[in-house]
């Protein structure tokens, strides 16, 4: 099979495969040190995509780096102290000070791979999982048996009481096109990457120091706003320490 039908028939069967209706009227591309990443932002989660256009529009994503990388689970950016951070110095805290409230579309919209989700505090000093305001992560996972499944599921139910249940579409999605399926109803997923994913692919292979962040930095050079819609409302916040 040559790329171009091989390209053709991977595009078909992920389309078959998520069979809810995502939509996005909105768009942000990332030029980075390794190549560029289109993201479509969810109209389905419309704080998070306002206040990410918000960002994008404020250059705040302009030189940020991807500062936690994990091979196999994710690449995140967002921290605000990370744009003029010397080398080896640890990130994680550089943020906004308000949260946004979480917009879970279980199970419509999931944490498949190439899927874009808000980072967020834990659970102990965040109950209600509200939003870090501009740190976010984009999806890259892994493939389950059917055994894995069984084990997501498990650990599903310890982390959610139960709440959160994997469908069989989910399930079909995470056995071919693979994803983080135990971060599902915890973190809000807001977006999809529609071009790059060979990108972020090379990026979630990066060596990383014993605090997950890149030996050799990987940056955002600039972030744009490509596709937007004509009067974005702004987004419902929380200072923190306020409910």
């Amino acid at each position: 099979m040559n790329r171009y039908l091989l390209t053709l028939t991977m595009a078909v069967l992920f389309g078959s495969l998520i069979s809810v209706a995502q939509t996005s009227t909105t768009e942000v591309l990332f030029e980075t040190t390794e190549g560029n990443i289109r993201i479509a932002l969810y109209d389905e989660t419309p704080l998070h995509r306002d206040n990410f256009l918000k960002l994008t529009r404020m250059h705040v994503y302009d030189s940020l780096l991807f500062h936690r990388v994990i091979k196999n689970f994710m690449i995140q950016s967002g921290d605000t102290n990370s744009k003029n951070a010397k080398p080896g110095q640890r990130l994680g805290t550089g943020d906004f000070d308000y949260t946004l409230e979480p917009e879970f579309r279980l199970p419509q919209i999931i944490h498949r791979r190439g899927c874009v989700a808000m980072a967020r505090e834990p659970d102990a000093v965040n109950p209600d999982m509200r939003s870090s305001a501009c740190q976010f992560y984009i999806v890259w996972g892994k493939r389950f048996s059917s055994e894995e499944i069984e084990k997501a599921q498990e650990r599903l139910d310890t982390m959610t009481h139960g709440r959160v249940k994997l469908t069989p579409e989910m399930i079909k999605v995470y056995k071919s096109v693979g994803g983080t399926p135990h971060l599902d109803g915890q973190y809000t997923v807001f977006g999809e990457v529609t071009e790059g994913l060979d990108v972020v692919e090379r990026i979630q292979k990066a060596e990383t120091d014993e605090f997950d962040r890149p030996f050799e930095d990987i940056r955002i050079l600039r972030a744009t706003v490509t596709k937007d819609v004509p009067q974005a409302t702004a987004p419902k916040v929380v200072r923190k320490g306020r409910k």
